[in-house]
């Protein structure tokens, strides 16, 4: 069961990405998935949750995440600090039909 507490991260924004790899449209059966957008506005903040996960299960993740996402250590409202997936490039949000 994962354990974890709520915090909420300042100076990003969730948007939504659009996924063209196979396999992770296959597994997830989902075409647009989250990503953290750095905006650096301080009007921006996403809430969310920061999850204990062993190295193995990061390891795993790190492998699930398609290359338009890149992992950072990121300092969160608490104090903590925890990986966050973020837009890899300038990101430009998806157009959803």
């Amino acid at each position: 069961m994962l354990s974890g507490e709520k915090d909420s991260l300042k100076h990003y924004k969730l948007d939504k990405l659009q996924i063209t790899d196979a396999e992770v449209l296959r597994k997830s059966g989902k075409e647009f998935h989250p990503i953290a957008v750095k905006t650096n506005s301080p009007d921006d903040y996403m809430e969310g949750t920061i999850f204990e996960i062993t190295d193995e299960e990061l390891i795993q993740t790190d492998k699930y995440e398609v290359s338009d996402y890149k992992r950072v250590l990121e300092t969160f409202d608490s104090g903590k600090m925890a990986w966050v997936y973020v837009a890899k490039s300038e990101f430009r949000p998806c157009e959803q039909a």
